[in-house]
């Protein structure tokens, strides 16, 4: 597997705007993008540190995969994004290594780029997002 860059580092908020004016206030950090993901039911925005995404993110309904892990463990951190030249295949070289998936293939994420999650029960408890990597992305 090509493993690129690290893209993100997620954490998950209950009020995704005091979560920006705690991380303006107490660090200096604006957002680069905001955006609505429907079919994850999260609401996230992006600030950029030195070209790698920290990435705040809010559910949308209590339902989502975000609103049941605040549920159960509150706010904190959710996920580390992996950015890989393909996700297809790198989903094809973590089958192999008989590593637990969440998406069995490649599906849309927010800003337009393709993603697959991987089980944390597979990574040592750690969820990870593969982000295929877009020609100018990173740092």
């Amino acid at each position: 597997m090509d493993v690129t860059r690290i893209d993100q580092i997620a954490i998950a908020v209950e009020d995704l705007d005091a979560a920006l004016d705690l991380f303006r206030r107490a660090f200096g950090l604006e957002a680069a993008s905001r955006e609505r993901v429907e079919s994850d039911g999260v609401e996230e925005a992006m600030l950029d540190v030195g070209g790698v995404s920290l990435q705040l993110i809010a559910p949308t309904r209590p339902d989502s995969p975000v609103g049941r892990f605040l549920a159960r463990r509150g706010p904190g951190l959710h996920h580390l994004g992996l950015a890989v030249r393909s996700v297809d295949a790198a989903l094809d070289h973590l089958r192999d290594e008989g590593v637990a998936l969440i998406d069995e293939a490649p599906r849309p994420g927010g800003g337009g780029h393709t993603v697959a999650f991987v089980h944390p029960r597979g990574t040592g408890g750690v969820l990870v997002e593969l982000v295929e990597d877009h020609p100018g992305d990173g740092a």
